[in-house]
Protein backbone atom coordinates (compact mmCIF):
# COMPACT_ATOMS: atom_id res chain seq x y z
CA UNK A 1 0.00 0.00 0.00
CA UNK A 2 2.76 2.57 0.48
CA UNK A 3 4.33 1.99 -2.48
CA UNK A 4 1.31 2.63 -4.19
CA UNK A 5 0.53 5.74 -2.69
CA UNK A 6 4.30 6.66 -2.73
CA UNK A 7 3.77 6.35 -6.95
CA UNK A 8 0.50 8.04 -6.59
CA UNK A 9 2.38 11.29 -5.47
CA UNK A 10 5.47 10.90 -7.37
CA UNK A 11 3.42 10.63 -10.42
CA UNK A 12 0.89 13.66 -9.36
CA UNK A 13 4.19 15.76 -8.59
CA UNK A 14 5.40 14.94 -11.95
CA UNK A 15 1.92 16.04 -13.90
CA UNK A 16 1.61 19.17 -11.37
CA UNK A 17 4.77 20.69 -11.59
CA UNK A 18 4.74 20.73 -15.78
CA UNK A 19 3.18 24.19 -15.88
CA UNK A 20 2.96 26.81 -18.31
CA UNK A 21 1.15 30.22 -18.26
CA UNK A 22 -0.48 28.81 -21.01
CA UNK A 23 -1.93 25.44 -19.47
CA UNK A 24 -2.79 27.40 -16.01
CA UNK A 25 -5.39 29.33 -17.98
CA UNK A 26 -6.43 26.20 -20.06
CA UNK A 27 -6.48 23.74 -17.05
CA UNK A 28 -8.17 26.19 -14.56
CA UNK A 29 -11.07 27.09 -17.09
CA UNK A 30 -11.38 22.75 -17.66
CA UNK A 31 -12.07 22.65 -14.08
CA UNK A 32 -14.59 25.34 -14.21
CA UNK A 33 -18.04 23.70 -13.87
CA UNK A 34 -19.65 26.76 -15.09
CA UNK A 35 -18.02 26.91 -18.22
CA UNK A 36 -19.36 24.13 -19.51
CA UNK A 37 -22.79 25.59 -19.75
CA UNK A 38 -23.10 25.65 -23.13
CA UNK A 39 -22.28 21.64 -23.78
CA UNK A 40 -24.67 20.85 -20.75
CA UNK A 41 -27.15 22.78 -23.37
CA UNK A 42 -26.38 21.28 -26.16
CA UNK A 43 -26.78 17.56 -24.84
CA UNK A 44 -29.92 18.84 -23.45
CA UNK A 45 -31.40 19.45 -26.83
CA UNK A 46 -30.76 16.42 -28.12
CA UNK A 47 -31.99 14.90 -24.98
CA UNK A 48 -35.11 16.50 -25.61
CA UNK A 49 -35.16 15.97 -29.61
CA UNK A 50 -34.56 12.11 -28.65
CA UNK A 51 -36.78 11.05 -26.16
CA UNK A 52 -39.64 13.83 -26.34
CA UNK A 53 -42.19 13.23 -24.05
CA UNK A 54 -39.95 10.84 -21.60
CA UNK A 55 -37.21 13.99 -21.38
CA UNK A 56 -38.55 14.30 -17.94
CA UNK A 57 -37.25 10.40 -16.87
CA UNK A 58 -34.38 10.94 -18.49
CA UNK A 59 -33.16 14.41 -16.98
CA UNK A 60 -34.80 12.61 -13.48
CA UNK A 61 -31.76 9.89 -14.79
CA UNK A 62 -29.26 12.77 -14.86
CA UNK A 63 -30.40 14.44 -11.44
CA UNK A 64 -30.09 10.93 -9.79
CA UNK A 65 -26.63 10.31 -11.28
CA UNK A 66 -25.00 13.45 -9.78
CA UNK A 67 -26.90 13.08 -6.55
CA UNK A 68 -25.28 9.58 -6.77
CA UNK A 69 -21.82 10.29 -7.43
CA UNK A 70 -21.61 12.96 -5.38
CA UNK A 71 -22.74 11.57 -2.26
CA UNK A 72 -20.98 8.55 -3.01
CA UNK A 73 -17.92 10.22 -3.17
CA UNK A 74 -18.25 12.25 -0.24
CA UNK A 75 -20.14 9.81 2.39
CA UNK A 76 -18.56 6.61 1.48
CA UNK A 77 -15.11 8.03 0.34
CA UNK A 78 -13.76 11.18 1.61
CA UNK A 79 -15.72 10.83 5.06
CA UNK A 80 -13.82 7.00 5.48
CA UNK A 81 -10.85 7.63 4.07
CA UNK A 82 -10.06 10.80 5.08
CA UNK A 83 -6.90 11.13 2.70
CA UNK A 84 -5.82 14.80 2.29
CA UNK A 85 -5.58 16.40 -1.10
CA UNK A 86 -2.19 17.07 -2.16
CA UNK A 87 -2.51 20.80 -0.96
CA UNK A 88 -3.63 19.41 1.98
CA UNK A 89 -0.40 17.22 2.76
CA UNK A 90 1.69 17.86 5.29
CA UNK A 91 4.71 15.75 3.87
CA UNK A 92 4.64 17.64 0.26
CA UNK A 93 4.08 21.14 1.86
CA UNK A 94 6.06 23.67 -0.68
CA UNK A 95 5.95 20.81 -3.59
CA UNK A 96 2.34 21.57 -4.92
CA UNK A 97 1.48 24.53 -7.07
CA UNK A 98 -1.83 25.56 -6.81
CA UNK A 99 -3.64 28.65 -8.46
CA UNK A 100 -4.99 31.33 -7.10
CA UNK A 101 -4.46 29.55 -3.77
CA UNK A 102 -7.27 27.50 -4.39
CA UNK A 103 -7.19 23.90 -2.68
CA UNK A 104 -10.65 22.58 -2.07
CA UNK A 105 -12.00 20.62 1.20
CA UNK A 106 -9.29 18.86 2.99
CA UNK A 107 -9.96 15.47 1.72
CA UNK A 108 -9.87 14.29 -1.81
CA UNK A 109 -9.85 10.59 -2.53
CA UNK A 110 -12.34 9.99 -4.32
CA UNK A 111 -12.42 13.07 -7.09
CA UNK A 112 -16.30 14.18 -7.28
CA UNK A 113 -15.19 15.76 -10.47
CA UNK A 114 -14.03 12.80 -11.90
CA UNK A 115 -17.01 10.93 -10.25
CA UNK A 116 -19.29 13.79 -12.10
CA UNK A 117 -18.11 13.95 -14.96
CA UNK A 118 -17.34 10.04 -15.98
CA UNK A 119 -20.84 9.50 -15.14
CA UNK A 120 -22.05 12.04 -16.85
CA UNK A 121 -20.26 10.77 -19.81
CA UNK A 122 -21.03 7.38 -19.01
CA UNK A 123 -24.51 7.83 -19.23
CA UNK A 124 -25.39 10.86 -21.79
CA UNK A 125 -22.97 8.64 -24.10
CA UNK A 126 -24.87 5.69 -23.90
CA UNK A 127 -28.63 7.27 -23.18
CA UNK A 128 -28.02 9.06 -27.00
CA UNK A 129 -25.69 6.12 -28.70
CA UNK A 130 -28.03 5.05 -31.57
CA UNK A 131 -28.09 8.63 -33.35
CA UNK A 132 -24.94 9.96 -31.67
CA UNK A 133 -22.13 7.36 -31.50
CA UNK A 134 -19.70 9.77 -31.50
CA UNK A 135 -21.08 11.36 -28.20
CA UNK A 136 -19.57 8.47 -25.69
CA UNK A 137 -15.75 8.64 -26.63
CA UNK A 138 -16.19 12.41 -26.98
CA UNK A 139 -17.84 12.67 -23.08
CA UNK A 140 -15.22 10.27 -21.97
CA UNK A 141 -12.62 12.53 -23.48
CA UNK A 142 -14.08 15.48 -21.55
CA UNK A 143 -14.24 13.79 -18.74
CA UNK A 144 -10.53 12.98 -18.96
CA UNK A 145 -9.81 16.85 -19.95
CA UNK A 146 -11.34 17.61 -16.63
CA UNK A 147 -10.22 15.32 -14.24
CA UNK A 148 -6.38 15.70 -15.56
CA UNK A 149 -7.08 19.64 -14.77
CA UNK A 150 -7.92 18.47 -10.96
CA UNK A 151 -4.20 16.73 -10.64
CA UNK A 152 -2.58 19.67 -12.60
CA UNK A 153 -4.10 22.01 -10.42
CA UNK A 154 -2.92 20.58 -7.19
CA UNK A 155 -6.56 19.61 -5.92
CA UNK A 156 -6.19 15.33 -6.26
CA UNK A 157 -3.82 12.90 -6.75
CA UNK A 158 -3.93 10.77 -9.72
CA UNK A 159 -5.53 7.80 -7.41
CA UNK A 160 -8.17 10.51 -6.53
CA UNK A 161 -8.81 10.47 -10.05
CA UNK A 162 -9.08 6.98 -11.23
CA UNK A 163 -11.02 6.20 -7.89
CA UNK A 164 -13.84 8.71 -8.92
CA UNK A 165 -13.73 7.60 -12.84
CA UNK A 166 -14.56 4.08 -11.82
CA UNK A 167 -17.38 5.13 -9.32
CA UNK A 168 -19.04 7.60 -12.20
CA UNK A 169 -18.47 5.26 -14.88
CA UNK A 170 -20.35 2.08 -12.96
CA UNK A 171 -22.73 4.75 -11.41
CA UNK A 172 -23.50 6.33 -15.20
CA UNK A 173 -23.93 3.06 -16.99
CA UNK A 174 -26.48 1.58 -13.67
CA UNK A 175 -28.52 4.78 -13.92
CA UNK A 176 -28.22 4.17 -17.56
CA UNK A 177 -29.85 0.63 -16.88
CA UNK A 178 -32.44 1.80 -14.65
CA UNK A 179 -33.42 4.65 -16.90
CA UNK A 180 -33.75 2.37 -20.31
CA UNK A 181 -35.64 -0.27 -17.94
CA UNK A 182 -38.44 2.39 -17.38
CA UNK A 183 -38.62 3.89 -20.45
CA UNK A 184 -38.61 0.60 -21.83
CA UNK A 185 -42.04 -0.48 -19.09
CA UNK A 186 -43.47 2.91 -20.31
CA UNK A 187 -43.39 2.28 -23.77
CA UNK A 188 -44.68 -1.31 -23.30
CA UNK A 189 -47.61 -0.04 -20.90
CA UNK A 190 -48.31 3.03 -23.65
CA UNK A 191 -48.95 0.20 -26.40
CA UNK A 192 -50.57 -2.48 -24.14
CA UNK A 193 -54.02 0.70 -23.38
Amino acid sequence: MATLITLDQELFLLINGAHSPFLDFIMYWFSDKWIWTPAYAILLFLIVREFKGYTWMVLLGVVLLIVLTDQISVRLFKDVFMRFRPCHEPELEGMVRTLYGQCGGKYGFISSHAANTFGLAVFTGLILRRPFKWLLPLMLFWALLVSYSRIYLGVHYPGDILGGALVGGLSGFLVYTGTMFFLQTTERRKVVQ
